[in-house]
């Protein structure tokens, strides 16, 4: 068995771990990332990015549907589309495979080694390495645990055969006619929505009373709203509870129904990926299922680290990103902390969510007295261009400073506001510092603009 010795160890190619390896070949540390499958983790194969990839080719085949029944509000028609299903999936695998490459070189430029292979931890320092030239011994000064989380399955529906992950879903090889979507999470209604649109009768089950918990109600309403005029049918308050022959046995209300389905899948969350990487020889404190840190993502062993779903909530590739760049830096020596005022959410369903620090209830629970600004994109001009009115931004800010606390929004393409979401909140603005800044026009933007202004009674297109 040959040995290889480091100054940092990656265990998990996935967006912390990559990430984290590549700053470290920034700042000339020699570093080992080993992955067992293909680099970019989950996000990168077959969460974030093939599911966007298949959202966008769906609602790119609904819109020529509506277009071949002469349904366009301004008035386009065309004759009726076909979708081959397989090329789709080769479009989807294409841009997969070129980021997978992308990822690869980046590593490369910063001269980390990678092995490919199962890593299992010996101890502290020391990781095993099951390569397809036999067993690597990796010892190393610093460990970075970045292995990631795995969906997570039912008692009563195990994975297998149409039982199916959002792994599988991504991987269908064709659009089924009746799909059942057990859970109602961003997961669960991203894809739920995507085949619909394609064409297949979808069924949501959710066991909780309301979709998108993590989301509140006035912000899932035109979620729902646009669900329904898919045709998707919701049980809320509803819970699956095995296979029924070609069926999904659900119990509603007190009664028990059969939901057709062909496909089901189980979108229920996601759990830690801690099982048989020896992690249970490190002496490490759990928060329950997850790796327990603190604020510099160090766990209770020295120059061990944990960043991502392993972690735990909230379980976003971005947040996995920052603590791995961050430590990266600690292990260069710089003085880092992750102490993030917001990590914006989004929800890319139909209409897009996103989420960016405290909701109104939070900020009232928290103690805070608040005033709240709501802008609709019916009164958006560029909302309207586009077609989309349905939806909002809004901002809720503390009372007496007008400190702001949260921003959230939904609404046909609201995602790529984030970033101007997180940076004020990250940047302490205020009311008035973003009523303040001149917004392009035309522009969805420019409804957030507007939200600030309300908050601070000058609204001007309200």
């Amino acid at each position: 068995m040959s040995e290889i010795t480091t100054k940092l160890l990656v265990l998990g190619g996935g967006p912390g771990g990559y990430v984290a390896a590549i700053r470290a070949g920034q700042h000339g540390i020699d570093t080992v990332l080993v992955e067992e499958n293909r680099l970019g983790g989950t996000c990168l194969n077959v969460g974030c990015i093939p599911s966007k990839a298949m959202i966008h080719a769906a609602e790119a085949y609904h819109a020529a549907l509506l277009q071949s029944e002469d349904a366009s509000p301004f008035g386009l028609s065309a004759g009726p589309p076909r979708l081959d299903f397989s090329r789709t999936v080769a479009w989807k695998d294409g841009i997969v495979g070129r980021l997978n490459t992308g990822v690869a070189s980046l590593l490369k430029r910063g001269g980390v080694k990678i092995l490919r292979g199962r890593g299992t931890m010996v101890d502290g320092k020391t990781c095993l390495v099951e390569t397809d030239t036999g067993p690597e011994r990796v010892r190393a000064e610093h460990v970075i645990l970045a292995t990631g989380s795995v969906p997570a399955a039912l008692p009563h529906l195990p994975f297998g055969g149409r039982v199916i992950s959002s792994t599988e879903a991504l991987s269908l090889s064709k659009v089924p006619a009746t799909m059942a979507v057990v859970g109602a999470g961003y997961i669960g209604l991203e894809l739920g929505t995507a085949f619909a649109k394609l064409g297949a009768k979808v069924t949501v089950v959710e066991m909780a009373e309301r979709m998108l918990p993590a989301y509140d109600a006035e912000l899932t309403r035109p979620v729902a709203r646009r669900l329904a005029a898919l045709g998707i049918d919701v049980l809320l308050g509803a819970q699956a509870t095995g296979l029924s022959g070609d069926a999904l046995a659900v119990e509603v209300g007190g009664d028990s129904r059969k939901i057709p389905a062909e496909v089901i899948l189980v979108a229920v969350g996601r759990k830690a990926r801690t099982q048989d990487l020896g992690l249970e020889r490190l002496d490490l404190d759990m928060s329950g299922p997850f790796i327990r840190i603190d604020e510099r993502c160090a766990t209770s062993m020295r120059n061990v680290w944990a960043v991502g779903d392993v972690t735990g909530e909230p379980m976003l590739a971005h947040r996995a990103m920052a603590q791995g760049e961050m430590v990266a830096d600690l292990v260069a020596g710089r003085r880092r902390a992750f102490h993030k005022v917001a990590i914006p959410a989004v929800c890319f369903t139909d209409p897009e969510v996103v989420s960016a620090g405290l909701s109104p209830d939070e900020a009232r629970a928290a103690g805070h007295e608040i005033r709240t600004g709501l802008f609709p994109f019916a009164a958006n001009g560029r909302a309207m261009t586009l077609g989309a009115e349905d939806g909002f931004v809004r901002v809720t800010a503390r009372a007496d400073n007008h400190l702001i606390l949260g921003i959230q929004a939904v609404g046909a393409g609201v995602s790529e506001l984030a970033a101007g979401f997180g940076l004020a909140l990250e940047m302490g603005a205020r009311l008035e510092d973003v009523a303040g800044t001149i917004h392009a026009h035309p522009t969805l933007g420019e409804a957030f603009h507007e939200a600030n202004l309300r908050a601070l009674g000058e609204a001007l297109h309200i």
